[in-house]
């Protein structure tokens, strides 16, 4: 049996997370363990730096970043300070839409924004021309990212070296 490999997740906490439990439930990762609703509360209580500090502390033994892009996750400014921390830090990063996965309460949402697309180099290529973003089959998202997830995560990290 293949090893499973340590990612951090990173995502919109307050539209996304019942979508993402459905991918930490699949078991084809050893992710982060998910953050309740009380404890990010607390942290973001903390501030700024309590925030970037869970984040270091969270990212700091993972080899892969995996970015699971709803609706407006490419808003989200701790998402992009995860995104431009797992480049400078060499982390494999892969993104993953997860609009058709359904939330119990509110259903499917639109497919976001690549939160790839608004990161530049100097040589005017773009964080996406680097990091794929998949975007599983809508007849069957479920079965599609978990029947995927480990290759994607692995391609991501060779993209890298």
């Amino acid at each position: 049996m293949a090893t499973k490999r340590k990612v951090f997740y990173s995502f919109h906490y307050d539209n996304d997370v019942f979508r993402v439990q459905q991918i930490r439930n699949m078991g084809a990762l050893e992710g982060d363990e998910p953050v309740s609703k009380n404890e990010w509360e607390t942290v973001k209580k903390g501030g700024d730096k309590a925030i970037e500090k869970w984040i270091d502390d969270n990212m700091k033994y993972k080899s892969r970043v995996v970015v699971l892009v709803g609706e407006d996750t490419y808003k989200r400014p701790w998402v992009k300070h995860e995104i431009v921390k797992a480049w400078k830090d060499k982390k494999g990063l892969v993104g993953i839409y997860i609009h058709n996965l359904k939330d119990p309460k509110t259903g499917t949402c639109s497919n976001g924004t690549n939160p790839f697309e608004q990161f530049k180099f100097d040589s005017g290529k773009k964080l996406s021309d680097y990091v794929k973003c998949h975007n599983p089959k809508s007849t069957d998202a479920y079965d599609d990212i978990k029947n995927n997830l480990a290759d994607w995560i692995e391609e991501a990290i060779e993209s890298r070296q």
